[in-house]
């Protein structure tokens, strides 16, 4: 019989433990497997992995508008504070951090494609938090999961993938707009569109070697290159990388326009924002916390709604501050596969993105080329779901596809997620198929359907 990993790692644990320490008693790491020396090994290993979006987030955040400062800000503040939640309330070995994908979804979709201000948007933020929260605590959030079908959920995945990388190719210059097919190849001889090139072969020679903290080495490479072409600023002293005066976030601090939002009406977007949450974080940490061996011989997982409550609070803490809804990120793998078994494990992720406040200078001299590959490369990452789906079954590949497809050529997740559910409940209803469908895919596509003819886009 195969040992679970949590015994294999009782075998490697060569440290004894001290039951009197702050950090057995806190973290319970003899109990799982563990101890100090590998917990912080595996903290450093999942920061690396996932650094980028210190990076990531705030260039897409500015696009919708919000100061760039600011935004960096906020990004770290809400992971430390979700984070810290995750370490030391679940005690699970997984950081959280703005989600890849919502932060599109709010600058592109909600913001650019539906005209809201960026403080109305993080108004549905906050809003959809406390969705998440009560959803949670009455339990009808894994009831809404459980009951929408299988190849629905692998699809989004999939088509937020597709979204995140045309994004990429496009602050790569890489896709440009074409009078005459709406989008075109950009002059690849450029600087610009080369340098992106160049650092999506780069992104992709780390992930296939499993070089940890390959994506921020990449966004350093591209960066050093897009200096030397002169495509970027170069730093003009130590006070242009390093900075002791840490970061404002007074342009973002409680300015979310909770009663903009719900004037406007954006139910439609509070409700896509819950459903790309819903599906996305709980996959994720459903994943995580089995391959960090929390769960029983029942296959249950540990504390799991603990950890859905602390992420509910984290996203309305996170719109408070300026950023969007968070996520488990699935990066926390690499963690986990050094011998991350607990939250000090994300305690140690949540300190190193404190520290990386102080290069806050730094970040505004890194250009959009430079994180082009990121997204790209990310987006290249989530067309992994497409493996569980099943291509024998048009009543279930038709509303597929439209999900993956619509969601990049409409610029817009919700609508992706619109035409999926509507075309798979007719498909399933003209099929007289009746039993497949779930009250909870009735009540999203009716809600998508009268988001249109509402007028909503």
């Amino acid at each position: 019989m195969s040992k679970q990993p949590d015994e294999v790692f009782q075998n490697k644990s060569t440290i004894p433990p001290n039951p009197n320490s702050v950090l057995e008693k806190v973290f319970k790491l003899s109990e799982r497997g563990t101890n100090v020396k590998t917990e912080l090994i595996a903290g450093l290993t999942s920061f690396l992995a996932m650094s980028y979006i210190i990076i990531v987030n705030p260039m897409i955040l500015a696009d919708a508008g919000i100061p760039h400062e600011a935004a960096f800000a906020a990004t770290i503040y809400a992971s430390v504070f979700c984070t810290l939640l995750f370490a030391l309330w679940v005690n699970y070995p997984v950081a959280i951090a703005p989600g890849m994908g919502l932060n599109a979804f709010f600058t592109y979709t909600v913001v650019i494609g539906e005209g809201l201000t960026w403080q109305t948007a993080l108004g549905a933020v906050f809003i959809s938090g406390l969705v998440f929260f009560i959803l949670t605590v009455t339990g009808v959030r894994r009831k809404i999961v459980e009951g929408v079908p299988t190849p629905l959920k692998s699809a989004i995945g999939v088509g937020i993938g597709l979204f995140i990388a045309f994004i990429g190719f496009q602050n790569a210059g890489l896709i440009v707009s074409n009078e005459s097919t709406v989008v075109g190849l950009g002059d690849i001889t450029k600087a610009g569109p080369m340098i992106a090139v160049i650092g999506i072969i780069i992104a992709g020679f780390f992930m296939a070697k499993q070089i940890k903290g390959g994506l921020l080495i990449t966004i350093a490479i591209t960066t050093i290159i897009a200096m030397i072409a002169g495509v970027a600023s170069v730093p003009g002293g130590v006070n242009d990388i390093i900075s002791f005066n840490l970061p404002s976030i007074s342009a973002t601090f409680l300015q979310m326009d909770l009663m903009g939002a719900i004037g406007y009406g954006v139910i439609a977007v509070i409700f896509s924002f819950t459903i790309v949450e819903l599906f996305d974080n709980l996959a994720t940490l459903i994943g995580l916390t089995k391959k960090a061996g929390l769960t029983d011989k029942d296959g249950n997982i540990q504390d799991l709604d603990k950890a859905l409550q602390a992420d509910s609070a984290g996203t309305m803490a996170s719109a408070a501050l300026g950023s969007t809804a968070l996520n488990a990120y699935v990066e926390n793998a690499t963690g986990i596969s050094e011998g991350g078994r607990t939250g000090l494990t994300a305690l140690t992720v949540g300190i190193l993105f404190l520290f990386s406040l102080l290069f806050a200078p730094l970040v505004g001299f890194i250009p959009s080329v430079a994180t082009a590959p990121i997204l790209v490369i990310v987006g290249a990452l989530m067309l992994t779901e497409i493996a569980n789906i099943k291509f024998d079954d048009y009543t279930n590949v038709i509303p597929v596809f439209l999900t993956i497809v619509m969601m990049p050529l409409t610029y817009s997740i919700a609508t992706g997620l619109a035409f999926g559910f509507i075309s798979y409940t007719a498909l399933k209803m003209m099929t007289g198929r009746f039993k497949e469908i779930h009250w909870i895919v009735y009540f999203i596509s009716v809600a998508f359907i009268i988001h249109f003819l509402t007028g909503g886009h």
